[in-house]
């Protein structure tokens, strides 16, 4: 999730990355585009409009406040009359034709942002559907359709299916669940990086170890979106071997992995082909979600206190996407991000667009709005069996790194 660096704009530069949009840390560019009304942010929006604004419309549920309707619409119009999302549309009153690079990633993001703030049932469903008709037969999904499949992309879009309710295994192409594709990511504990997973296997077929996939494949095996709250701690603080792992495994083994990568320093670091190491925040951000949600806790707070000390400047120049991720992982280590070092993320994230309101006054259209994952997946099976083809049952969610 790392404000994330697109798969699809890093390919642009000859970098694998991870599964969704983000601009890179530092003053942000002369927009290339205007800047739509409503869409938070002000850099150019062209690979991860739909991104920041979903990261940014669900951290401002979690804290309890209703987005301004202006911001939701502006999202709920990017969407494809295929259901689909792009990373940004320009002229979202045009309908979408082949030139429209729809993605899995900013689909998936959307999916979660629009459950969270209600009321759009009826795009929710038409992007599910898009979504299981985009799966590959290993059971995931590429960032493209038809792409290979890779540990990002998958967990993202396990994350939209929870989101609703419905359990990613029974998400099912050729007899495979997106638990299968992260399974084969997984590094066997007695290699390299055992525990890790890889974004794609390597040229030789082999799964190698990265930082951001592993993070995200934590959220994807443990069934969760970007929202989570610390999990039951591990039985096995290691790497446990075993022939088939199953998604429970896949997230504790990857848990591990992560925890030993941060213990020295509390953080992660950006390996970017031709630039210097350095930190990376967006992907410690990640990495203290997937810790807390994987149940290890002790070393998810000793990293987003590390990331209270020294991510205030990286949110600033990042913008809002990065505002939510930190607020997503102080939400998972249950800390306050109306004091983070003296800054409040709630008031920087919400100053970058329009003013949001306290959700306390929507209480009953909140209650009313939780219901609703019935109807999706009514929706969504009437689709499957009028002839989507997708076998699945009913049921009522780059960068290369050592």
């Amino acid at each position: 999730m790392n404000v994330r660096r697109s798969a699809a704009a890093l390919a642009a530069v000859g970098v694998l990355a991870a599964a969704a949009p983000a601009m890179a840390a530092g003053p942000s560019p002369s927009p290339k585009v205007a800047i739509p009304s409503g869409l938070y942010g002000t850099s150019d929006p062209t690979y991860d409009g739909v991104w920041r604004q979903s990261l940014t419309l669900v951290a401002q549920r979690t804290l309890g406040y209703r987005p301004a309707a202006s911001a939701v619409d502006w999202l709920a119009g990017q969407q494809c009359g295929n259901g689909a999302f792009a990373a940004f549309r320009a002229t979202p009153d045009k309908a979408c034709d082949g030139k429209v690079m729809v993605d899995t990633n900013s689909t998936a993001a959307a999916v979660q942002a629009l459950q969270a703030v209600g009321g759009h049932d009826a795009q929710v469903r038409k992007a599910l559907v898009w979504l299981t008709n985009a799966q590959n037969k290993d059971g995931g999904w590429g960032y493209s359709p038809g792409g290979a499949s890779d540990t990002n992309s998958t967990s993202v879009v396990i994350g939209a299916f929870a989101a609703v309710g419905q359990d990613p295994a029974r998400v099912r192409t050729g007899g495979k669940s997106p638990y299968d594709l992260l399974a084969a990511m997984s590094v066997p504990c007695d290699q390299d990086g055992g525990g890790a997973l890889a974004f794609q296997p390597d040229k030789k077929g082999k799964p190698a170890a990265n930082a951001d996939a592993t993070a995200a494949g934590v959220l994807g095996a443990l069934g969760k979106g970007f929202v989570v709250q610390a999990g039951k701690a591990p039985a096995h603080a290691a790497c446990t071997r075993a022939g088939h792992p199953g998604p429970a495994q896949v997230a504790d083994n990857a848990g591990a992995y992560l925890a030993a990568a941060v213990a020295k320093t509390g953080h992660l670091q950006s390996v970017l082909p031709g630039a210097k190491d350095r930190p990376d925040f967006g992907n410690t951000a990640d990495a203290v979600v997937a810790l807390a949600a994987d149940g290890r806790t002790e070393q998810a707070k000793a990293s987003y206190a590390w990331l209270e000390k020294n991510a205030t400047q990286w949110a600033a120049q990042s913008g809002p996407a990065a505002y939510a991720q930190l607020i997503l992982a102080a939400h998972a280590v249950g800390a306050q991000p109306g004091d983070f070092a003296g800054t409040s993320l709630v008031r920087s994230l919400n100053e970058l667009g329009p003013a949001p309101q306290m959700a306390a006054e929507q209480k009953q259209k909140t209650k009313s709005d939780s219901g609703s994952s019935f109807g999706v997946w009514w929706f969504v099976g009437v689709c499957l069996v009028a002839g989507i083809g997708v076998g699945f049952l009913i049921s009522g969610r780059k960068k290369q790194q050592p």
